[in-house]
């Protein structure tokens, strides 16, 4: 019996283990209320501006190499620890959390407290967002050489076209929902798990619709790009391509293999 029990105490947690997890967290967040949900979507848009300003300090004070991104990318994954580990409320978290618990019940109730958190949490991350790059260009919190990395950062990631950012926030939208769905029992790699999903997302110049929010309205702030390129070529196609992701991708497949395997959960 001993050795049974030690057995499954090293044993990894079943995919309903993992489901139930996040379900049961999914649950908790739809029964916040919205002034809740507000500041701490609020705080985390601000929050998302140190993967911005991560990237563009770790490139200010390195030499113009093709070697470069591998470094400054890892300047990107500041925003996630901070936002996750913190427990802030990120829009693209939630494209996994909160569909789980829609998709066992699938109610209009539960369909319209997504919808309110949705809407609560992106438009506090947007409004936090956009303070933050207001702030990083029209003052100068930062020295000026590292102003201009950060000009140059967002410029590279600018997307050339709204299906390139579409296709590219799909991948994005994927990868930070599996960070959600591996933290769980990651335990002392919880950090780990951030930083090395995370980094991929910034190396590859994935289009996460908060960071990005942050980038195009940098550029818009200082004059590089005009609201309108922001929305078609950055925030809308971004925000579509991370709910694809994160939803089809790690919501609705992981539900998919939890049922299919017989591994029946409660609603």
């Amino acid at each position: 019996m001993d050795e049974k029990a030690e057995a499954e105490e090293r044993s990894s947690p079943t995919g309903k283990v993992v489901y139930e997890a996040i379900r049961h967290e999914g649950l908790s967040e739809l029964e916040r209320s919205t002034s809740a949900l507000a500041w701490s979507g609020l705080a985390a848009g601000l929050s998302m501006g140190f993967s911005f300003l991560g990237v563009g300090l770790v490139r200010g004070f390195l030499p113009e190499a093709p070697w470069v991104p591998l470094l400054s990318s890892f300047g990107y994954t500041l925003g996630f620890l901070i936002v996750i580990l913190g427990r802030q409320q990120l829009f693209t978290e939630n494209t996994l959390t909160v569909i789980l618990p829609l998709m066992r019940r699938r109610n209009a109730e539960t369909l319209l407290d997504v919808l309110r958190l949705w809407a609560t949490v992106l438009a506090a991350n947007f409004v936090g967002a956009l303070a933050f790059a207001f702030v990083i260009a029209r003052t100068q919190a930062v020295d000026p050489h590292v102003f201009e990395a950060l000009r140059n950062v967002a410029k590279d990631a600018a997307p050339a076209s709204f299906a390139v950012a579409l296709l590219r926030g799909v991948f994005a939208g994927w990868l930070i929902a599996m960070v959600v769905w591996l933290l769980p029992f990651a335990e002392a790699a919880r950090i780990w798990v951030i930083v090395i999903l995370t980094y991929v997302v910034g190396l590859a110049q994935l289009t996460h619709v908060i960071v990005s929010t942050v980038e195009a309205g940098f550029l818009v702030f200082t004059g590089d790009s005009t609201w309108a390129e922001m929305f078609t070529h950055s925030f809308v196609p971004a925000l579509l391509g991370n709910i694809i992701g994160g939803v089809a991708l790690v919501a609705a497949l992981n539900h998919a293999q939890v049922v299919a395997g017989g591994e029946t959960v409660d609603a």
